[in-house]
């Protein structure tokens, strides 16, 4: 038998009860013989509640001392979690993220992985034991903690499924699956029995709460299969991310994407290298834009509208504001209280009337569109964020029915 990816997030770990459930699902798969590595979260509201005292501290921490505290609660989970399998006689042991170590860049709170040294998990799993690794985490060239943002213990363990060269990952979660909507959001989901890793993808970066995007990316990469399972469904099949999707739908998933905000830049010169200059600018202030469109003025201008996350809009406009006048514009407008909502399927483009079925549906609610985005594989609008939730719903009955 091979090696097994399992990962279990927050909810999943959140106190003793669960992790007996998640004990069980270990055990289970390691009794057919597989070589089992255990990837966890934080338990419940621990990152958030150290992130809350850290807080009552100062309000701009040292980055390199945010990652070394919120590193803390996933390896917490990872000692508790082996010392459960312990009293089932089953050997297990807990690393650290440094410990094996994942070696990553020294983006703080943002890092990415560089390369997992494979010898101390191979050692480990080939002496018997169940590895258990803290999510989230990794370490520097220099020894400097690092952690991945939030959602990055799915891509701490579909990495580590990729470099040891795993049958398979993984991730439970407290829902079944992946689904063509939020159930919080639309009553009438339906759970999918595959997804391809593109439309897992959009997904993931267009707000579905999912999985995290880099792990999906890593996946494709290195063609790991992810499972999305229960962790409180003892035989829990969930949604397989693969190569390909083998259900015949037009569309796969209507996602929301809460707090943007859209900045408008007025009369911007209509020269060759402007909006190079801009995007340059706002990268080098490691400002993501999202949505863009350009309009053409009468003569010798041009406005240039995109989006922002509602926690880069501040900054973003003192950039903007900063550099007024290397960049040439008149004005800047902005607009807050903004949602992106957007449908995903392969060759979404390639297939006539899913826009206008689309807009249709917002037409029928009385919903204002701000901006519009296609790609091969999505069409997102921007909405009023009191109407995305309608949105979601009509959208989503739209095409799947009530």
């Amino acid at each position: 038998m091979g090696i097994i990816v399992q990962k279990f997030g927050g909810s999943s770990v959140a106190n003793l009860e669960k992790l007996g459930y998640v004990a069980e699902h270990i055990i289970t798969e390691k009794k057919k013989g597989n070589k089992i590595v255990v990837v966890v979260s934080a338990q419940g509201k621990t990152t958030d509640k150290l992130i809350s005292e850290e807080a009552e501290i100062t309000d701009s921490p040292n980055e390199r001392e945010h990652d070394v505290l919120v590193s803390t609660g996933e390896q917490i989970t990872t000692a508790k979690l082996a010392m459960l399998l312990n009293e089932k006689k089953q050997k297990a042991l807990s690393l650290a993220g440094w410990q094996i170590p994942i070696i990553t860049n020294s983006e703080f709170t943002n890092s990415r992985i560089r390369y997992i040294h494979n010898e101390t998990i191979e050692e480990y799993l080939n002496s018997g034991n169940i590895v258990i690794v803290a999510g989230f985490q990794g370490v520097d060239e220099s020894g400097n903690i690092t952690t991945f943002g939030r959602g990055g213990s799915d891509t701490t363990a579909v990495a580590i499924a990729a470099s040891l060269k795993a049958e398979r990952c993984d991730i439970f979660t407290d829902v079944d699956g992946v689904y063509t909507s939020d159930p919080r959001i639309v009553n009438t989901v339906k759970k999918l029995k595959t997804i391809s890793y593109d439309e897992m993808l959009e997904m993931s970066s267009m707000g579905a709460k999912v999985l995290h995007n880099r792990c999906v990316e890593i996946g494709k990469k290195y063609n790991v299969p992810i499972y999305v399972k229960s962790t409180f469904e003892k035989n829990s099949i969930g949604t397989l991310v693969t190569d390909k999707n083998l259900e015949d739908l037009v569309i796969n998933g209507v996602t929301k994407d809460d707090y943007i905000s859209r900045i408008t830049l007025v009369g911007l010169e209509n020269k060759i290298g402007k909006t190079y200059q801009l995007f340059r600018v706002l990268s080098r202030n490691l400002i993501n834009v999202d949505v863009i469109v350009q309009s053409f003025g009468e003569h010798i201008t041009k406005d240039i509208a995109f989006t922002v996350k509602m926690n880069d809009l501040k900054k973003t406009l003192e950039v903007l504001e900063k550099n007024k006048k290397e960049l040439g514009f008149q004005d800047v407008l902005h607009s807050e209280n903004l949602s992106k909502v957007s449908i995903i399927g392969v060759g979404i483009a390639n297939k006539p009337g899913v826009a206008a079925d689309m807009f249709e549906a917002l037409y029928e609610n009385n919903i204002n569109m701000h901006m519009i985005s296609t790609s091969e594989i999505k069409i997102s609008v921007l909405v009023n964020s009191n109407q995305a939730d309608l949105a979601v719903n009509s959208i989503h009955k739209k095409f799947f029915g009530e």
